[in-house]
C-alpha cells in the first residue's frame, strides 16, 4: 500500500512540479511540503483539499481510502472521451492475461 507521502511525491513529479512550485501554490513553504511527501506530517484539512483540487484527484484517493483515480475530462469532446474509454479498456485486457 502506498502510504501519502509517496502518492503525495509521485503527483507532483507526475504534474512536472518542484516542491517550490507545489508550496507557491499551496502557500506553505518547501520545508512543509517535503514532510509531507516524508510522511513526517500530515497536511491540514484545508490543504489535503488543495492537493485534491491541484492533482485532480479526490481526498479520498490522496489518503488511500480510494484506489480509483479519476481524470478529468470536462473539457474534450464526446467523442475524444470515448475514445479514452476504449484505450482504458483495452489496457485492463492487456493487463489481464
Amino acid at each position: 500500500m502506498v502510504d501519502f507521502g509517496a502518492k503525495l511525491k509521485d503527483l507532483r513529479k507526475q504534474a512536472g512540479m518542484t516542491q517550490q512550485q507545489l508550496a507557491d501554490k499551496l502557500g506553505i513553504t518547501k520545508s512543509v511540503v517535503s514532510y509531507y511527501e516524508l510522511s513526517e506530517r500530515t497536511p491540514s484539512p484545508e490543504v489535503l483539499k488543495e492537493l485534491a483540487l491541484i492533482f485532480r484527484v479526490s481526498a479520498d484517493y490522496l489518503l488511500g481510502i480510494d484506489r480509483t483515480k479519476t481524470i478529468d475530462v470536462s473539457d474534450l469532446s464526446d467523442d475524444d472521451v470515448k475514445l479514452l474509454l476504449i484505450t482504458i479498456e483495452t489496457l485492463r485486457n492487456k493487463n489481464n492475461l
